[in-house]
């Protein structure tokens, strides 16, 4: 579906607040494509407060959302090898009120979880960007995206 940055924030947010975790999110697409704008959105709607800076150099951020839910942001554009995910804490990613988030899913390869939703987005002309989303394996839904 193609949709316009705010709308993409509006899912992001509802995706945020309605979903039941643990839940991993692969964040897929091009520079500029919006993966942060969608990671950003999705962490505010589970109650994460903080600023949260593009993880592009550090890799991994952990913030706290409400009623104890953790939000994990990942970037993995500057890892060389699927196996470099291993000293980012990937073995413990997942566990009880955890989101998620990866931004360059596909440098893992298939160290994957087999359990995920697979989220690309495309940026289009006139500011509007092609989202697709794709259950993996067993996941909770997610809230209609609408334009």
């Amino acid at each position: 579906m193609k949709v316009t940055e705010a709308q993409l924030e509006t899912w992001g947010e509802r995706v945020g607040a309605d979903i039941v975790t643990p839940v991993f999110f692969a964040l897929s697409g091009d520079l500029g494509a919006g993966k942060s704008v969608l990671a950003r959105a999705i962490a505010r709607g589970a109650g994460v407060s903080a600023a949260m800076p593009s993880p592009t150099f550090n890799l991994v951020f952990h913030y706290d959302g409400r009623d104890g839910t953790k939000v994990i942001h990942m970037d993995l554009y500057r890892i060389e090898r699927p196996e470099d995910v291993w000293a980012l804490g990937w073995s413990e990613l997942g566990e009880d009120r955890e989101i998620v988030l990866v931004e360059w899913p596909e440098r893992a390869g298939a160290l994957l979880p087999p359990d995920r939703w697979d989220i690309r987005l495309d940026y289009e002309s006139a500011g509007l960007r092609t989202v697709t989303a794709t259950q993996v394996g067993t996941v909770p839904p997610l809230p209609e995206l609408s334009a």
